[in-house]
């Protein structure tokens, strides 16, 4: 488990606890390394879920499909990310969402009883740890909600503007790259991929960013943000 420590040190469910309490607290947590090969499923929709998975390795893609069965992009995941932290609260755990490798990948699964009832020895990182869990459901309720405000936006350019002006601030920078490739992101925002690159391009001539890949540059912020009014 050692080589996962510097992982789970950008883990929000560890955060502020010291690396050498972790081979006790793994312990008592039951936590388990499971490997999933690219596109293996790690849960659908509709599974009953028990376990909290925290990303070591590899990439995670978290769906929503509709009864058309037309994929939603809601969330990828790269290694210290978690998932399932929010359907193992609810009454019947029954995840709303399908969990996919999009390659090779490694994940920590904790059973949740594990993690909000603290050990016999009472460890005073474990209150850390149920301390945490609180945190991160509160942020995940956070992201939830301006992912809807974000799904509820009409026009493009306002998707847009909100997704890279909220990963701008993320990152500390006007200089950023994004986890998504184009056809990921028109997932994401719920949109046509060409009208959202013929969107992008149309925004790089109006000099509000500039872009290569998965790199952009926000070049005016005042007037990106205007978008969004």
């Amino acid at each position: 488990m050692e080589k996962y420590y510097p992982i789970l040190n950008r883990c929000a469910l560890f955060r502020g606890i010291e690396e050498g309490n972790y081979k006790h607290l793994l312990g008592c947590l039951d936590a388990q390394v499971k490997h999933f090969d690219e596109e293996e499923f790690l849960f659908l929709a509709g599974d009953k879920i028990s376990q909290v998975g925290i990303v070591l390795s590899g990439r995670v893609e978290i769906l929503k499909e509709n009864l058309a069965g037309n994929k939603h992009i809601i969330a990828i995941l790269d290694p210290s990310h978690m998932f399932a932290e929010g359907i193992v609260c609810t009454a019947s755990r029954l995840s709303p969402v399908t969990v996919q490798a999009k390659e090779v990948t490694q994940v920590m699964m904790i059973p949740y009883e594990r993690i909000i009832r603290s050990c016999g020895v009472s460890c005073t990182y474990h209150f850390g740890l149920i301390q945490n869990m609180m945190v991160v459901l509160g942020e995940k309720n956070v992201n939830l909600n301006w992912k809807l405000e974000l799904l509820t936006l009409k026009g493009m350019r306002e998707k847009l503007a909100n997704y890279l002006l909220k990963a701008s601030f993320e990152n500390g920078s006007y200089t950023f790259q994004i986890p998504l490739n184009r056809s990921e992101l028109a997932d994401f925002l719920n949109v046509s991929r060409t009208s959202m690159c013929r969107e992008l391009t149309r925004m790089k001539d109006d000099g509000l960013i500039d872009l290569y890949g998965r790199s952009f540059r926000i070049l005016d912020q005042e007037r990106l943000a205007q978008c969004l009014e």
